[in-house]
Protein backbone atom coordinates (compact mmCIF):
# COMPACT_ATOMS: atom_id res chain seq x y z
CA UNK A 1 0.00 0.00 0.00
CA UNK A 2 1.13 3.51 -0.78
CA UNK A 3 2.54 5.64 2.01
CA UNK A 4 2.34 9.42 1.79
CA UNK A 5 4.20 11.81 4.09
CA UNK A 6 2.55 15.11 4.99
CA UNK A 7 3.58 17.88 7.36
CA UNK A 8 0.95 19.53 9.55
CA UNK A 9 0.71 22.52 11.84
CA UNK A 10 -0.73 22.45 15.39
CA UNK A 11 -4.25 23.82 15.81
CA UNK A 12 -6.03 25.24 18.86
CA UNK A 13 -9.72 24.31 18.55
CA UNK A 14 -12.44 26.83 19.32
CA UNK A 15 -10.73 29.94 17.96
CA UNK A 16 -13.02 31.15 15.15
CA UNK A 17 -10.63 33.95 14.23
CA UNK A 18 -7.82 31.44 13.66
CA UNK A 19 -10.17 29.18 11.70
CA UNK A 20 -11.16 31.96 9.33
CA UNK A 21 -7.58 33.20 8.91
CA UNK A 22 -6.02 29.76 8.32
CA UNK A 23 -8.69 28.75 5.84
CA UNK A 24 -8.09 31.99 3.98
CA UNK A 25 -4.37 31.13 3.90
CA UNK A 26 -5.17 27.76 2.32
CA UNK A 27 -5.31 25.35 5.27
CA UNK A 28 -7.88 22.71 6.24
CA UNK A 29 -8.56 21.72 9.88
CA UNK A 30 -7.69 18.10 10.71
CA UNK A 31 -8.70 15.85 13.57
CA UNK A 32 -6.48 12.83 14.30
CA UNK A 33 -7.93 10.20 16.61
CA UNK A 34 -7.79 6.46 17.20
CA UNK A 35 -7.93 3.59 19.65
CA UNK A 36 -6.03 4.39 22.84
CA UNK A 37 -4.26 7.44 21.41
CA UNK A 38 -4.44 11.13 22.20
CA UNK A 39 -6.59 13.21 19.88
CA UNK A 40 -4.64 15.73 17.86
CA UNK A 41 -5.94 18.97 16.33
CA UNK A 42 -3.96 20.11 13.31
CA UNK A 43 -3.88 21.98 10.03
CA UNK A 44 -3.00 20.55 6.62
CA UNK A 45 -2.42 22.73 3.59
CA UNK A 46 -5.17 22.37 0.99
CA UNK A 47 -2.47 21.86 -1.64
CA UNK A 48 -0.98 18.89 0.22
CA UNK A 49 -4.40 17.40 0.89
CA UNK A 50 -5.56 17.68 -2.72
CA UNK A 51 -2.31 16.07 -3.88
CA UNK A 52 -3.03 12.89 -1.89
CA UNK A 53 -3.81 9.84 -4.07
CA UNK A 54 -7.60 10.11 -3.80
CA UNK A 55 -9.39 7.19 -5.45
CA UNK A 56 -7.01 4.71 -3.80
CA UNK A 57 -6.45 3.41 -0.29
CA UNK A 58 -3.26 4.82 1.20
CA UNK A 59 -1.48 5.29 4.51
CA UNK A 60 -0.60 8.77 5.72
CA UNK A 61 2.52 9.49 7.74
CA UNK A 62 1.53 12.75 9.41
CA UNK A 63 4.36 14.77 10.94
CA UNK A 64 3.45 17.33 13.58
CA UNK A 65 6.02 19.07 15.81
CA UNK A 66 8.48 16.23 15.28
CA UNK A 67 5.87 13.59 16.18
CA UNK A 68 4.85 11.07 13.52
CA UNK A 69 1.35 9.57 13.36
CA UNK A 70 0.57 6.75 10.93
CA UNK A 71 -3.04 7.14 9.80
CA UNK A 72 -5.62 6.53 7.13
CA UNK A 73 -8.09 9.04 5.73
CA UNK A 74 -11.33 8.44 7.63
CA UNK A 75 -13.72 11.20 6.62
CA UNK A 76 -13.97 14.41 4.60
CA UNK A 77 -16.51 17.15 5.20
CA UNK A 78 -17.31 19.40 2.25
CA UNK A 79 -18.76 22.90 2.02
CA UNK A 80 -22.13 23.70 0.51
CA UNK A 81 -20.69 23.61 -3.02
CA UNK A 82 -19.85 19.95 -2.46
CA UNK A 83 -16.32 20.11 -3.86
CA UNK A 84 -14.38 22.13 -1.28
CA UNK A 85 -13.11 20.15 1.75
CA UNK A 86 -13.61 22.10 4.98
CA UNK A 87 -12.65 19.47 7.59
CA UNK A 88 -10.75 16.17 7.52
CA UNK A 89 -10.56 13.21 9.92
CA UNK A 90 -7.52 10.92 10.08
CA UNK A 91 -7.62 7.62 12.01
CA UNK A 92 -4.45 6.67 13.88
CA UNK A 93 -3.36 3.07 13.28
CA UNK A 94 -0.96 2.81 16.25
CA UNK A 95 -3.08 0.32 18.22
CA UNK A 96 -5.09 -1.21 15.41
CA UNK A 97 -4.80 -4.92 14.62
CA UNK A 98 -7.51 -4.95 11.94
CA UNK A 99 -9.50 -2.18 10.35
CA UNK A 100 -12.51 -1.86 8.06
CA UNK A 101 -12.11 0.48 5.11
CA UNK A 102 -13.65 1.10 1.71
CA UNK A 103 -11.31 0.14 -1.10
CA UNK A 104 -11.84 1.40 -4.67
CA UNK A 105 -12.63 -1.12 -7.41
CA UNK A 106 -10.64 -0.89 -10.64
CA UNK A 107 -12.47 -2.45 -13.59
CA UNK A 108 -10.21 -3.73 -16.38
CA UNK A 109 -11.05 -5.20 -19.76
CA UNK A 110 -13.94 -4.49 -22.11
CA UNK A 111 -17.07 -6.58 -21.44
CA UNK A 112 -17.89 -8.87 -24.37
CA UNK A 113 -21.50 -7.70 -24.23
CA UNK A 114 -20.49 -4.12 -25.04
CA UNK A 115 -19.33 -5.23 -28.51
CA UNK A 116 -22.84 -6.62 -29.02
CA UNK A 117 -24.47 -3.30 -28.26
CA UNK A 118 -24.78 -3.59 -24.50
CA UNK A 119 -24.01 -0.86 -21.94
CA UNK A 120 -21.61 -1.47 -19.07
CA UNK A 121 -23.04 0.03 -15.89
CA UNK A 122 -21.12 0.25 -12.61
CA UNK A 123 -23.26 -0.12 -9.50
CA UNK A 124 -20.56 -0.23 -6.80
CA UNK A 125 -17.33 1.75 -6.95
CA UNK A 126 -15.87 0.50 -3.66
CA UNK A 127 -15.85 -2.62 -1.49
CA UNK A 128 -15.64 -2.68 2.29
CA UNK A 129 -12.79 -4.90 3.45
CA UNK A 130 -11.39 -5.92 6.81
CA UNK A 131 -7.66 -6.49 7.15
CA UNK A 132 -4.49 -5.65 9.03
CA UNK A 133 -3.23 -2.19 8.07
CA UNK A 134 -0.20 -3.80 6.42
CA UNK A 135 -2.45 -5.98 4.22
CA UNK A 136 -4.77 -3.24 2.95
CA UNK A 137 -4.67 -3.03 -0.85
CA UNK A 138 -4.52 0.24 -2.80
CA UNK A 139 -7.44 -0.99 -4.90
CA UNK A 140 -9.18 -4.20 -5.97
CA UNK A 141 -8.76 -4.99 -9.66
CA UNK A 142 -11.59 -6.87 -11.38
CA UNK A 143 -11.50 -8.20 -14.96
CA UNK A 144 -14.92 -7.70 -16.58
CA UNK A 145 -14.02 -8.81 -20.11
CA UNK A 146 -16.04 -12.02 -19.72
CA UNK A 147 -19.37 -10.28 -19.07
CA UNK A 148 -21.87 -10.82 -21.88
CA UNK A 149 -25.24 -9.21 -22.59
CA UNK A 150 -27.38 -9.22 -19.46
CA UNK A 151 -24.55 -10.60 -17.31
CA UNK A 152 -24.01 -9.21 -13.82
CA UNK A 153 -20.96 -9.19 -11.58
CA UNK A 154 -21.75 -9.80 -7.91
CA UNK A 155 -19.67 -9.36 -4.78
CA UNK A 156 -19.43 -13.16 -4.49
CA UNK A 157 -17.65 -13.25 -7.87
CA UNK A 158 -14.74 -11.12 -6.63
CA UNK A 159 -11.78 -12.79 -4.98
CA UNK A 160 -10.63 -10.96 -1.88
CA UNK A 161 -6.98 -9.85 -1.88
CA UNK A 162 -4.67 -11.91 0.31
CA UNK A 163 -5.15 -11.11 3.98
CA UNK A 164 -8.47 -9.35 3.38
CA UNK A 165 -12.11 -10.23 3.97
CA UNK A 166 -14.81 -8.54 1.89
CA UNK A 167 -17.67 -7.50 4.17
CA UNK A 168 -20.28 -6.49 1.58
CA UNK A 169 -23.33 -8.68 0.93
CA UNK A 170 -22.20 -11.44 -1.49
CA UNK A 171 -25.46 -11.06 -3.46
CA UNK A 172 -25.01 -7.35 -4.15
CA UNK A 173 -24.56 -6.39 -7.79
CA UNK A 174 -21.26 -4.69 -8.53
CA UNK A 175 -21.68 -4.13 -12.27
CA UNK A 176 -23.95 -5.25 -15.10
CA UNK A 177 -24.05 -5.26 -18.90
CA UNK A 178 -27.46 -3.91 -19.89
CA UNK A 179 -29.00 -5.23 -23.08
CA UNK A 180 -29.75 -2.74 -25.86
CA UNK A 181 -33.04 -0.88 -25.38
CA UNK A 182 -33.99 -1.39 -29.02
CA UNK A 183 -34.21 -5.14 -28.57
CA UNK A 184 -36.33 -4.73 -25.45
CA UNK A 185 -38.71 -2.34 -27.25
CA UNK A 186 -39.03 -4.69 -30.22
CA UNK A 187 -39.82 -7.57 -27.86
CA UNK A 188 -42.58 -5.53 -26.20
CA UNK A 189 -44.05 -4.56 -29.57
CA UNK A 190 -44.03 -8.22 -30.66
CA UNK A 191 -45.77 -9.31 -27.48
CA UNK A 192 -48.38 -6.60 -27.98
CA UNK A 193 -49.05 -7.65 -31.57
CA UNK A 194 -49.39 -11.31 -30.63
CA UNK A 195 -51.99 -10.42 -28.00
CA UNK A 196 -54.26 -8.56 -30.43
CA UNK A 197 -57.31 -10.35 -31.85
CA UNK A 198 -57.36 -10.61 -35.70
CA UNK A 199 -59.71 -8.21 -37.40
CA UNK A 200 -62.31 -9.63 -39.79
CA UNK A 201 -64.02 -7.79 -42.62
CA UNK A 202 -67.84 -7.62 -42.62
Amino acid sequence: MKRVKVKMLPRIPGKKSDLKRMRKEGYIPVEIYGKGVENVHAWISARDFLSLPHGETFIIEAELNGDRRVCILKDIQYGWLGDNPIHVDFYDLANVEEIEVEVPIEFVGKPAGVDLGGTFEIVMHTLTVKAKPSDLPDKITVDVSGLGLGDALHVRDIQAPEGCVILDNPEETVAIVIEPEVEAEEAEETEGTEGEAPQTSE
